[in-house]
């Protein structure tokens, strides 16, 4: 912001949200400090919302990180567009299934999901944008690390 970076200590996310006449980013507010049964009760609640244009000023500001999610519309995979001031956004693509071999060879199929993080490499650079991936990859594997 004006040519300076500055460090939020907020974990405000942004979600992109279709609707009739484009699309809106409202924010989830301190998403860091809910739990997932809350973070999905706000998700849904800003969701309606924006659909309604029922949203406030508050409701799309402040938002520190983007989540654009295509699967709904069988997108596999694509590249979203960081909403400035904010330095990165996780694009989510639709779930597929793949054929995919283990560690010694045998073939399996599972449901696979492609994400791409875009990031301002200004302010972070594309090894902590690889560790994030790696690291969601990680709990989105072992759903149980979710509940810690």
């Amino acid at each position: 912001m004006d040519k300076e970076i500055y460090l939020l200590h907020d974990i405000n996310i942004g979600v992109a949200v279709a609707w009739d006449d484009g699309l809106i980013v409202p924010v989830i507010h301190n998403a860091d400090r809910l739990g997932l049964l809350e973070i999905s009760n706000r998700l849904n609640d800003i969701a309606a919302r924006s659909r309604a244009g029922k949203l406030v000023p508050g409701d799309v500001s402040g938002g520190t990180f983007t989540i654009s999610n295509l699967g709904p519309f069988g997108v596999e995979q694509f590249t979203a567009i960081i909403n400035p001031p904010q330095t990165a956004i996780l694009a989510v693509g639709a779930v597929q299934r793949e054929v995919v071999p283990d560690q010694v060879g045998q073939i399996s199929v599972k449901p696979i999901a492609h994400m791409t993080v875009a990031t301002d490499h200004r302010v972070t650079d594309g090894f902590k944008a690889a560790r994030f991936l790696k690291d969601l990859k990680d709990v989105l594997e072992k759903g149980w690390l979710l509940q810690l």
